[in-house]
C-alpha cells in the first residue's frame, strides 16, 4: 500500500506501469519518475520519507500553524521527511527530470 495520494489529476489516472516506464532499469524497483516541467502534488497518508535517486527535485510543503512554506532542492542521496497528513508539491529541478522513492517512516 502507497504511503501518499497523488493529488494531481493528471498522474492519479496513470497505471504504474505508464508512470514507471522511462526509469532506468537500475533504480526502476519501487522507484517513481518525474519528467521535465512536470509538477506534481502529493499527500501523505502516514509519516514517510521522499528520497531521490537520480537528477534534482524542487519540493515546496505546504505552509503549517507551525511555519511558512520553503522551497527545498533536493540532490541524488539527499531526502525530506514528510508528515502524515502533509501536502508536497514538487517538479523536477532541471530539464532531465528526476527519479525518487516515497517510504514509510
Amino acid at each position: 500500500m502507497s504511503t501518499a495520494v497523488c493529488t494531481t489529476e493528471s498522474l492519479a489516472s496513470l497505471s504504474r506501469s505508464t508512470r514507471t516506464a522511462a526509469i532506468p532499469p537500475a533504480v526502476r524497483r519501487g522507484a517513481w519518475q518525474i519528467a521535465p516541467g512536470e509538477a506534481m502534488s502529493l499527500k501523505a497518508r502516514s509519516a514517510s520519507v521522499l528520497r531521490v535517486k537520480q537528477g534534482r527535485v524542487w519540493v515546496t510543503p505546504d505552509a503549517t500553524a507551525h511555519g511558512p512554506s520553503e522551497d527545498i532542492v533536493l540532490a541524488p542521496g539527499e531526502s525530506m521527511t514528510v508528515a502524515a497528513g502533509q501536502r508536497i508539491v514538487m517538479e523536477a529541478w532541471d530539464g532531465y527530470g528526476a527519479t525518487y522513492v516515497w517510504d514509510p517512516v
